[in-house]
């Protein structure tokens, strides 16, 4: 079984969508990518960092799932990172309320010694240089390097961005975001020029409509599954990234094959994930409900047609 760095946030978010408003509760892109990995029981540590207002309780709910939280540093005399937006009507599109780096603003990670030999990294959404300074720590180069980014980085580091990207195996964004980086509208076209930049596979993630995988011509598509309620999309894109990570950390299969079952494997637990708000359902989440929804996808994906 092979170990997983995460290196993300970890952090406090306040959300309001059209089915109701959360004050503070967990977030982060860490925490999200770290609780959809432990469903593998792969050996995930998170890297990140938070204040000395972050509750014990829940370094202590993630050491219960099994992810090792030596890398998330506490700065005692300093205040969490803080997130908080309000969700539109058709729950695609948010406004930021309020963001407060706090000890985000000068987060240099370090990954835990026993870490640092990890098969498979995973760059949650932080800038470019800070992504770089993780690959700089590991003793080898790791199997896989999956690296998360967005428009925001795109706008103020894209030198350092393009410089990450060639040590990176596979980018995760979004469709918006995939048009911005390679200047193309059509996804193929923004996957090969994004192949050019340095990663072999390329997956864009499309929100209710699923999610592209892209490997030199190569293509592979998974729908999200339909649900009847939607309560909160926060977290959706980044437990999406660590149910991939996570089933190719337990499975040691890095083909593109195995990366076709990674990716509806992602779809699978983040259609849990937005089910309740914040990191609720993610943490009460068994291996039952995940194996029933799995044949649900199934269901949903397969289908005999005769050719003639």
């Amino acid at each position: 079984m092979s170990k997983l760095v995460v290196v993300g946030t970890v952090a406090f978010d306040a959300i309001e969508t059209p089915f109701g408003k959360t004050d503070k509760i967990l977030g982060g892109s860490g925490t999200f990518v770290g609780l959809a990995a432990s469903q593998f029981e792969v050996k995930t540590g998170v890297v990140s960092v938070v204040g000395g207002d972050f509750p014990a309780s829940y370094l202590e709910m993630m050491n219960s799932k099994g992810i090792n939280t030596e890398g998330i540093e506490i700065v005692k005399e300093g205040k969490t990172f803080f997130w908080s937006g309000k969700y539109h009507n058709d729950m695609n599109s948010r406004d930021t309320l309020i963001t407060e780096l706090n000890v985000l603003e000068t987060f240099a990670p370090v990954v835990p010694e026993n870490f640092k030999d990890a098969a498979i990294v995973m760059l949650g959404n932080l800038h470019p240089q800070t992504q770089a300074s993780v690959l700089d720590q590991m003793t080898k180069r790791p199997k896989l390097v999956v690296l998360d980014t967005m428009n925001f980085w795109m706008d103020i580091a894209l030198d350092d961005l393009h410089s990450v990207l060639k040590r990176v195996d596979v980018i995760t964004i979004n469709d918006e975001e995939a048009r911005q980086l390679s200047g193309e509208y059509s996804l193929v076209n923004a996957a090969k020029r994004i192949h050019e930049m340095g990663p072999k596979y390329v997956v864009i993630k499309k929100g209710e409509h699923g999610a592209l995988l892209f490997n030199h011509g190569k293509m592979f598509y998974a729908p999200a599954l339909p649900l009847a309620e939607v309560f909160d999309p926060t977290g959706a894109g980044d437990t999406f990234a660590g149910g991939f990570c996570g089933y190719l950390a337990k499975t040691e299969d890095l083909s593109f094959e195995n990366m076709k079952n990674a990716i509806i494997y992602g779809s699978n637990l983040a259609s849990f994930c937005v089910e309740k708000f914040g990191t609720e359902r993610m943490q009460e989440l068994s291996s039952d409900d995940v194996k029933t929804r799995l044949n649900a996808f199934k269901d949903l994906t397969q289908f005999d047609i005769k050719i003639s």
